[in-house]
């Protein structure tokens, strides 16, 4: 069986998209999705995501791991699965849609050929906790944030790893920043679990380091410019003492190749 699909990248990272509304795909079938993920011998990306039907919304988000499983909230993720469900017709302008932490809201900015600026809603964050080394919350995924003052002196695999599984954040881990903080504009590089290495963006990460930043700064500023290795993104939000609502990350969203796969 050959089923369709299409390659997206958010900032640089990279994810199979599928429309899965004919259910084609086992969700369950990691070792499917793992290969399709794999660099050499698949067609290659951070992770792979099923757009498929829902009744509370206009689509369900299903994101995956690029080791096959299935993940918790993807940003990047969230704004290529808007820009694909609006290049196959099923939305327009506006959607609502439902991915594993709940409702998120997107909004087409601008759509030209393979190019879309993607506006997207994050979850509140209510808590988060402070230590010695950084802080550790949830944007739809979990994220240790440490603070440092040259980001591109990181060595972020090593460093990654060591946070990664910290027994601090066992048994399922979490992915890890590396931010450099200039004002409201941050450099932020990070490690991500489930694809367990340095990925050129990551949407929830980048959305936490700005959240940490508001914090550990104590300034007041509730935009920030992110840069990563694979681009810049935007983050706004409110804040009433530590708690952040109104949470939006926007970038862009790109279509880098469509083709076919026999499974």
């Amino acid at each position: 069986m050959h089923i369709n699909f299409a390659k997206y990248h958010g900032a640089g990272n990279d994810f199979i998209l599928i429309d899965n509304r004919g259910r084609l795909i086992n969700p369950t079938d990691n070792n499917l999705i793992a290969n399709l993920c794999h660099r050499h011998f698949g067609i290659g990306a951070d992770g792979l995501i099923l757009l498929e039907n829902s009744k509370e919304a206009d689509f369900r988000m299903v994101y995956f791991n690029a080791d096959g499983y299935e993940g918790t909230m993807c940003g990047n993720g969230g704004r290529c699965v808007t820009a694909f469900a609006h290049s196959i017709g099923l939305i327009k302008e506006q959607t609502r849609f439902i991915a594993s932490d709940g409702i998120h809201m997107a909004k087409v900015l601008k759509a030209q050929n393979a190019y879309w600026l993607v506006r997207l809603s994050l979850s509140d964050v209510t808590s988060f906790q402070k230590f010695d080394d950084g802080y550790f919350l949830n944007t739809g995924s979990p994220h240790f944030v440490k603070f440092v003052d040259d980001a591109e002196s990181i060595d972020v695999i090593p460093e990654g790893k060591r946070y990664r599984w910290d027994e601090r954040f066992k048994p399922e881990g979490t992915n890890v920043n590396f931010v450099e903080v200039n004002k409201n504009k941050l450099i932020v590089k990070t490690f991500e679990r489930g694809v367990e290495d340095h990925t050129l963006s990551c949407g929830t990460g980048i959305t936490a380091s700005a959240l940490a930043a508001a914090i550990f700064t104590g300034e007041n500023f509730t935009n920030y410019e992110v840069l990563s290795p694979g681009g810049s993104l935007q983050v706004s939000f409110e804040k009433v003492t530590e708690v952040f609502t109104n949470i939006i990350l926007e970038g862009p969203a790109e279509r880098s190749f469509e083709g076919s796969v026999k499974v």
